[in-house]
């Protein structure tokens, strides 16, 4: 596993020329992709400056919107081989979303199915490239408080979808902090494989609050709070020789008021703690 940079996930807002730089002075491994640096600068340009910095593309979003309606799905499902085809190119072949824990419409087994369906087709255009899938399901019993038709909220009802779904390419995006909210425990990370994870976002929880009473977008940098047993979610990483990404996405507001320079320092030295603390 590498450190690796995602701009977006810590408030960043500079241009990715900008971020690239920062990425590498600050000794991570990889940055993650979208197509607006690529359709500005060239895919060639691109691929230059990560070769220049030694930074490998570690993970881009999803572009087509599988949660709408069939017809936007239809539309972006058209034009995701050409995505596909420009991350392939530059070595991106990670590729990662996040599944809504309610629908206002659909009943649970009426959303799954949509979502298998949709998923199944995804992962088949997706593997003509090369590419893989991960999918993040989102824990906090906050998030779905009040809403109607409670959806998969824990990695049980996500792999019931990946083994629905039954594509080689298709895996999990694990956040650490979803693993903790969800009443995640180190039995569930013993059943991950590499070949499973696709990417990994680690940050902490607040102190104070129980698991049912964390917010989704309240949380702290990894190890800040040491709420969450990131000892055990990293040893368990490096049980499993996971190769993939492992990206701080922290949702902290004292974070994103810090100059662009600070940040990435500081995100940099919440990934050097957990390393440490782990011994790894």
């Amino acid at each position: 596993m590498y450190r690796a940079l995602s701009p977006g996930a810590i408030g960043l807002k500079v241009s990715f020329q900008e971020a690239v730089r920062l990425a590498a002075a600050y000794r991570f491994e990889g940055i993650d992709l979208s197509m607006g640096p690529i359709e500005e600068l060239g895919l060639e340009t691109v691929r230059q400056m990560l070769a220049e910095h030694h930074l490998l593309p570690a993970v881009t979003g999803m572009p087509v919107d599988f949660r709408k309606d069939e017809a936007t799905f239809e539309a972006g499902l058209e034009r995701l081989p050409a995505f596909c085809q420009t991350m392939a190119a530059l070595g991106c072949t990670r590729v990662v979303t996040w599944l809504m824990p309610w629908h206002e419409t659909l009943t649970y087994r009426e959303h799954f199915e949509q979502l298998r369906s949709r998923t199944a087709r995804l992962c088949e255009v997706l593997a003509r490239y090369g590419l893989r899938y991960g999918l993040e399901f989102v824990g906090p019993a906050t998030l779905r408080a009040g809403k109607p038709n409670p959806f998969i909220h824990d990695l049980d009802g996500l792999m019931e979808l990946i083994q629905a779904v039954g594509a080689d390419n298709l895996g999990i995006l694990l956040d650490s902090f979803h693993w903790y909210t969800s009443g995640g425990k180190a039995e569930d990370l013993r059943r991950l494989s590499d070949d499973l994870v696709v990417a990994v976002h680690v940050n902490d929880a607040i102190a104070g609050r129980s698991p049912e009473e964390q917010v989704d977008n309240q949380r702290a940098m990894p190890g800040e709070t040491g709420v969450i047993d990131l000892v055990t979610f990293m040893r368990a990483l490096q049980r499993i020789a996971y190769s993939g990404p492992v990206i701080v996405e922290p949702f902290c507001a004292w974070l994103r008021e810090l100059p662009a320079e600070k940040a990435v320092a500081a995100t940099a030295e919440s990934l050097d703690r957990i390393w440490h603390s782990a011994g790894l």
